[in-house]
């Protein structure tokens, strides 16, 4: 059995973006409001945190702000988006405190844009129905991870209670109990990627915020990093994984690489067009059509991501988009803007409109189609971000709060990062303190942080060395090219999971993705270096991200109903009852689906179950079955 380094936290956060980071400031400030010992918080991140997803997002963060809004609006707007699928309490929750984590940021030194009064600026984003979304130019995600990261930097000292594991790739949690009434966190197995060795770090309480996994799609806004890893964990340790169904499609893609146009160049005034030169969406339901320039609140260019990417289908279907080699595209028009204005509010939408598709938006429209975006759903939490597992988190994409519902609405996900994240961190570490390590006075901090085998449950150590056994022995074995199996993945998922879905085509995908995990039961891995081993790395996420994509495959064949981003053309009607799907696995490794109403199941108490029989499925079989 592979020897383990071993180390000891307080917490863990794993994933170091927008949540991860928020949760582990989270940590040190109650670490320097009280006079008590430090905790240890251990930021544990596969790349350096400011190469994380969260520097991509590029539009702003949404907090209630000035006399013509108010916190029951945003909360109106949001459950509107979300189709009758959010959590009223974790709306709440957000909207209530988001505000609150913008202003923190702006006295961390995030350089919001400013009105010409020195006021922050607000700009209109889809499906809002006022102006409440905070932005930095359109690199909001760029100046909010780095103010976090700036800001972790105080508490990272050498005794400071933030202790970085960058490049750390967390192979899986270590659980007692998993699945089973009694489950809790015991720490996570850890790969040190500079020092080629397996690392325990043993803690009572772990948060998740490893982002979504809309990468696993062919084409995708998402960095080749958002993999689905903390899904994939949480689904192993009996937490069951909620809405996975609903795939946001973002509306203003680059054909063929997916790179995201922010939404805020909607919001500034831009309009799409068909291959006539036409504006299209009015005769798809987004009418009335609205003056050029002057956008108007949830109406044309402003509607829910959902209603414009539908409209584009149809549209596509219907010979109104432009042919090209990645499939129809319709224009982005930005030039009404001017080349001042768009300097100064979307100078980064100018520098990929013309450095991936050659086209300056202030002279020529850029082609744009829809492009895999935001996973709605994830880790089943309640609104602060606890788990049914004891002493497991999640927090950020990866996890499902009951914020976004069926479909998000744009620049609520930042404000979630912050906001859960936050709330995550904080009840970690009221949990570590309660709960305490095993076996052990004085926590973490007492015990040095950095000790050996012997610090912690003999028990705990050897199933960590079973798990990292497991995955070292990947090495230098198998027959079935990784690559292979990775892009047939996001070529059926593009093909059967995308906009529109029906049985016939979620049934191909389902086979598919069965037969893709069977091969990558002799994935190949040639490279056997211990050191910085990306073919190895690679290929253990590409595990975590076939097991999300069968989740997500077999909650969409099951949910037989058109809701939010879910649009299934067989079953185009909404279902009277609004339902949540929850994804399990069961003891022999078999997807399970269940159906739960909205509200019933968000208490997240140890061993609370659906109250609905689970189906098993498979692609022979099917739904129902």
């Amino acid at each position: 059995m592979t020897a383990l380094r071993v180390e000891r936290a307080d917490v863990v956060v794993v994933g170091g973006g927008g949540a991860g980071l928020s949760a582990a400031l989270a940590v040190a400030e109650a670490a320097a409001r009280e006079d008590r010992r430090v905790p240890v918080v251990a930021l544990v991140s596969k790349v350096y945190p400011m190469r994380s997803h969260t520097v991509a997002a590029e539009g702003g963060a949404a907090g209630v702000v000035g006399d013509d809004d108010s916190l029951e609006q945003h909360v109106a707007d949001t459950l509107a988006g979300g189709a009758g699928l959010c959590e009223d309490d974790a709306v709440r929750f957000v909207v209530e405190r988001a505000a609150g984590e913008l202003y923190r940021l702006e006295r961390w030194g995030l350089p919001w844009s400013r009105t010409d009064d020195g006021d922050v600026a607000v700009r209109r984003f889809g499906g809002m129905s006022r102006a409440r979304t905070w932005f930095a130019a359109d690199k909001t995600g760029f100046h909010l991870l780095h103010t976090l990261f700036q800001t972790s930097l105080r508490y990272s000292g050498v005794d400071g209670p933030v202790r970085r594991y960058d490049e750390h790739h967390v192979l899986d949690l270590v659980v007692d109990d998993a699945g089973g009434p009694d489950a809790r966190v015991r720490g996570v197995v850890v790969h040190d990627q500079h020092r080629g060795e397996p690392l325990l770090i043993e803690a009572p309480a772990v948060v998740l915020a490893t982002g979504g996994s809309a990468r696993a799609w062919g084409t995708s806004t998402n960095a080749g990093i958002c993999t689905g890893d903390g899904t994939a964990m949480a689904l192993r340790a009996g937490v069951p994984l909620r809405d996975m169904e609903f795939l946001q499609f973002h509306p203003t893609g680059l054909p063929g690489s997916g790179i995201l146009l922010t939404e805020a160049a909607r919001g500034e005034g831009g309009v799409l067009l068909d291959a006539d030169g036409r504006r299209y969406l009015a005769d798809y339901g987004l009418g009335p059509e609205t003056p050029v320039g002057a956008p108007v609140p949830r109406t044309m260019e402003l509607g829910p991501r959902d209603r414009l990417s539908q409209a584009f289908w149809h549209a596509d279907r219907d010979g109104r988009t432009i042919p090209t080699p990645d499939g129809g595209v319709v224009l982005l028009d930005l030039r009404h803007l001017g080349k001042e204005r768009l300097a100064e509010r979307l100078p980064l939408v100018t520098g990929l409109a013309k450095q991936f598709a050659g086209v300056d938006p202030a002279t020529e429209p850029v082609p744009v189609r829809p492009t895999a975006h935001y996973t709605m759903g994830g880790i089943r939490t309640d609104a602060r971000g606890a788990t049914g597992v004891a002493g497991l988190f999640a927090a950020g994409e990866c996890a499902s709060t009951g914020l976004h519902g069926a479909n998000r609405l744009g620049s609520n996900s930042l404000v979630e990062t912050l906001v859960v994240g936050r709330a995550a961190g904080e009840a970690a570490l009221a949990w570590s303190r309660a709960a305490g390590h095993p076996g052990a006075d004085g926590g973490a901090a007492g015990a040095g942080a950095g000790v050996g085998p012997a610090s912690a449950d003999g028990e705990v150590v050897d199933r960590a060395a079973e798990i990292a056994d497991r995955y070292l022995a990947m090495r230098g074995r198998g027959t079935e090219p990784p690559a292979a199996i990775r892009a047939e993945l996001g070529r059926v998922l593009d093909a059967d999971a995308g906009i529109y879905r029906d049985a016939d085509g979620l049934r191909r995908a389902l086979a598919t993705v069965e037969d893709l995990r069977a091969r990558y039961a002799d994935v190949r891995v040639a490279d056997t270096n211990p050191v910085l081993n990306t073919d190895w790395a690679t290929t253990v996420e590409l595990g975590a991200t076939l097991l999300v994509a069968h989740a997500t495959v077999a909650a969409a064949l099951a949910r037989e109903e058109s809701r939010g981003a879910h649009q299934r053309l067989d079953f185009p009607d909404v279902d009277d009852v609004p339902r949540h799907s929850e994804v399990r696995l069961d003891a022999g490794g078999t997807i399970e689906v269940a159906h739960v109403p909205v509200g019933a199941e968000h208490d997240m108490r140890v061993g609370k179950r659906p109250i609905t029989t689970p189906m098993s499925f498979s692609a022979e079989r099917g739904a129902g079955s």
